[in-house]
């Protein structure tokens, strides 16, 4: 049985989109599709806001098989119009370009090549939404929620720079009761989440806490204390990426 609760939340959710877009003299929406559960979701909103002025473009980087088919997937269900655009080859050019540079200075540090690789990853898809859009008169539509947003979860400049954020105050597990009603895949519904970042990556793994504890904590629940300190580990070193850009005062 669908949720009432769920499908006005949806349409008024929808409503908001529109008046956004409105206000911002735009023509329509673009997001990057992941194969992933927030990403399906934010996809389907859009294409119900505007369903000739929306657009879902997969974004390839070294990318999991499977997420690409998931995308694909989606965009055949949604029937959101679509494009891909592979950047693994941009992404090797520009990342090696700066490690063999830092490197030649002896700057380069290995500890924190995951990372940086990882990053990168994230603004370059940014970077590429952002042109689309402003060439077609778009806004870029994040798919970051609660969770994520708590815990900073996102890459700041990346996944994070974004114009609007549709799913931001819903829970993990709303974000799953959503994607039920919306008419997402199961097969996206049903597998771990993922920034697909690296090979293997998951993130619950990369947290160090699950999703269902995070929706738990933030909602003022209890939870084992290992979880907590993690996620309020989370949260404070994640602050500057949910606080406007620092300026100094009027000297």
């Amino acid at each position: 049985m669908v949720n009432g609760s769920y499908v006005k939340k949806i349409d008024l959710t929808v409503d908001w989109l529109r008046e956004k877009v409105n206000e911002s003299k735009s023509k329509g929406l673009v997001v990057g599709i992941s194969g992933g559960i927030d990403s399906a979701v934010v996809a389907y909103l859009i294409k119900k806001a505007f369903p000739e002025n929306s657009l879902g473009v997969i974004l390839p980087i070294k990318s999991n098989p499977q997420d690409v088919e998931h995308a694909n997937l989606l965009v055949h269900k949604c029937r959101i119009e679509s494009m891909n655009i592979n950047l693994t080859q941009t992404h090797e050019l520009l990342f090696n370009e700066i490690k063999n540079t830092m490197s030649n200075d002896q700057l380069w540090n290995p500890t924190y090549q995951k990372i940086s690789d990882a990053n990168l990853r994230a603004r370059l898809r940014m970077s590429t939404l952002y042109t689309i859009a402003n060439n077609l008169g778009y806004m870029v539509v994040g798919t970051d929620n609660k969770a994520e947003v708590y815990t900073g979860y996102f890459t700041k400049y990346g996944d994070g720079g974004v114009d609007l954020l549709p799913i931001a105050n819903l829970l993990k597990r709303e974000v799953y009761e959503w994607a039920k009603v919306l008419g997402v895949p199961n097969e996206i519904i049903n597998k771990a989440p993922s920034a697909g970042l690296w090979e293997g990556q998951t993130d619950e793994l990369e947290m160090g806490t699950t999703y269902d504890y995070i929706d738990a904590y933030i909602s003022g629940n209890e939870i084992p204390e290992k979880d907590r300190v993690i996620i309020d580990k989370l949260h404070i070193s994640s602050e500057h990426k949910r606080s406007a850009i620092p300026t100094p005062p009027i000297f």
